[in-house]
């Protein structure tokens, strides 16, 4: 959309092709279907945000990014909110806003939008774009294609690797798909507590080399694994040390502001408050209820054990789990289930000044077709958006050149 908008301000007529019924399924679906549609953190450290290929961007960013993004949606009325960690939202809290905005927009700047309207294959000839043909048989002549279909994740809103499928049969090289920000599978006969979101707690993920550990903040337990915004930024990595078929382990220090000792006095001072209470029964001064019982299978001790039958021993073993609680990492979920793709074209085949191909005249990429990805917090959205925008206005140029000429 924003890649047909920037382009309809400088060449007639822009084409847009859909093949869902409407635009922007999967923009409904991003911050948790608030929209966090960009960050306003430096163009330095907005760069280090991604995990590879960050500064393939720095030319789309130069010329359409935060700042510029956030003026184009208030010119047209949409009121812009910064929350913690500098990520913008629409005020109004819903997706539906940036997106009734930008169909607003295409159809102000007489965009012909065609849905339900799917692409066979793209027609070259000589290395330069002649036309597009469709799976119903129609075929349009272009001088110039933007390719903005996105990966692989969330199909049933049209990301269904087309895209990718086009550059690979024009002689892309493809980076594989893999998935980004993406919840973890762990093996475990231990029934976890599904839906049970831990705060102020500390991840390290660890392989039989590599080892990092993670800020204090959020995970949660889903049904076969774990998740939470801790899990997310670190999953793409996590991900390539499995693909490399390395036993990867999680870590979870459930009390990461209290040293080892600092933590065993504390569990020391709540059995000798209550030296007849059931040392089960203690550990709800520690830790979420829906927890208690995996410890207490973890650790093997009896459940109707007082606190003042608990060794000295036991008591290490206890504080011992709070601080190094193991979970075996098996997989991450599906690629299709992952909120980003990591992979796609490769930024070799792509000149990073125009969007345009290195190889196809006439054909430009942009968004999560091309190979970049970030963390959470906008980062992604701004690459869709900017590089959107470089490319519709790179291509509407060399349309307008190729029309005088």
């Amino acid at each position: 959309m924003m890649a047909a908008i920037c382009a309809a301000q400088f060449y007639h007529p822009v084409i847009l092709l859909e093949k869902n019924s409407s635009c922007g399924c999967k923009l409904l679906l991003t911050g948790k279907g608030r929209c966090n549609l960009t960050n306003l953190c430096s163009l330095e450290e907005f760069l280090s945000r991604f995990f590879s290929n960050g500064q393939f961007l720095r030319d789309a960013f130069k010329e359409f990014f935060n700042t510029d993004l956030m003026e184009f949606f208030r010119e047209r009325g949409v009121e812009l909110v910064v929350e913690r960690q500098q990520r913008v939202f629409p005020a109004s809290g819903k997706a539906k806003t940036i997106l009734e905005t930008l169909q607003r927009e295409l159809r102000g700047r007489n965009v012909q939008v065609i849905c339900n309207c799917s692409v066979k294959d793209i027609v070259t000839e000589e290395n330069h774009i002649r036309a597009v043909k469709l799976k119903d048989g129609r075929r349009l002549s272009a001088c110039c294609v933007v390719i903005a279909t996105g990966g692989v994740s969330y199909p049933d809103t049209g990301s269904t690797g087309d895209g990718i499928r086009w550059a690979r049969q024009t002689g892309h090289s493809i980076v594989p798909l893999r998935p980004g920000l993406v919840g973890l599978w762990v093996g475990t006969d231990e029934v976890l507590p599904e839906g049970l979101t831990l705060k102020n707690i500390r991840l390290t993920f660890f392989n039989q080399n590599k080892k990092i550990i993670t800020d204090i903040g959020e995970m949660l337990f889903t049904a076969q694994g774990i998740s939470g915004p801790l899990v997310l930024t670190y999953s793409g990595l996590i991900a390539d040390w499995l693909l490399e078929k390395k036993e990867v382990w999680v870590s979870i220090d459930f009390k990461p502001a209290l040293s080892f000792e600092q933590l065993h006095n504390r569990l020391l001072r709540e059995f000798q408050n209550a030296p007849a209470k059931r040392w089960k029964n203690i550990l709800k001064e520690l830790l979420p209820i829906s927890m208690i019982d995996v410890f207490v299978k973890r650790l093997g001790f009896s459940p109707n054990t007082t606190a003042n039958q608990i060794t000295a021993r036991q008591r290490q073993q206890i504080v011992q789990l709070l601080k190094d609680f193991r979970l075996r990492i098996c997989s991450t979920a599906l690629l299709k289930e992952a909120m980003i793709t990591r992979g796609g074209v490769s930024v070799k085949d792509i000149d990073p000044r125009t969007m345009q191909s290195r190889l196809i005249q006439g054909l430009y990429f942009c968004g999560e077709v091309i190979d970049v990805d970030a963390d959470t917090g906008g980062f992604n959205l701004q690459a869709a958006f900017s590089t959107g925008w470089l490319a519709g206005k790179s291509a509407a140029l060399l349309a307008k050149t190729k029309t005088l000429s």
